[in-house]
């Protein structure tokens, strides 16, 4: 059995596949990083500084915090600013995703066709008979 998951996890699928997962991680932290610290500043400062993630509404009487982590903490709460947020980051996220994919398409050389072989010589006498023959 020990022997079977060795030979599974060897197999060259399975290794992509990982190598695969570890850089996706990567490239989202990349990613995301970049939508929180620089295109959600400049949203931020082209907007006036709104900030949807600290909007909620509550939904118990209890709740009488003016800020979504106090809030939570007196009562149930609709964090729609937050849901908001994070939208809005995954539509930029997936948009900067888009535009990566597309250049490295773009980017992916086409290998030129190779330039068909010379014909053999063999091919070359028959076709320079043929040739004679039909100008008989």
């Amino acid at each position: 059995m020990l022997k079977e998951f060795r030979e599974f996890a060897m197999k060259g699928n399975v290794v992509d596949l990982a190598v695969a997962v570890i850089i996706g991680a990567a490239f989202g932290a990349i990613v995301n990083s970049m939508v929180a610290d620089v295109i959600m500043p400049i949203v931020g400062a082209v907007t006036g500084g709104l900030d949807f993630s600290n909007y909620f509404t509550p939904l118990s009487a209890k709740v009488t915090a003016a800020n979504l982590a106090d809030a939570k903490k007196q009562g149930a709460v609709l964090a729609w600013g937050n849901f908001l947020t994070l939208t809005l980051n995954f539509l930029i996220i997936a948009w900067v995703l888009f535009i990566v994919v597309r250049l490295m398409n773009r980017m992916k050389t086409k290998e030129p066709e190779p330039a068909p072989e010379a014909p053999s010589a063999e091919v070359q006498l028959l076709t320079e008979i043929r040739d004679l023959l039909k100008k008989g």
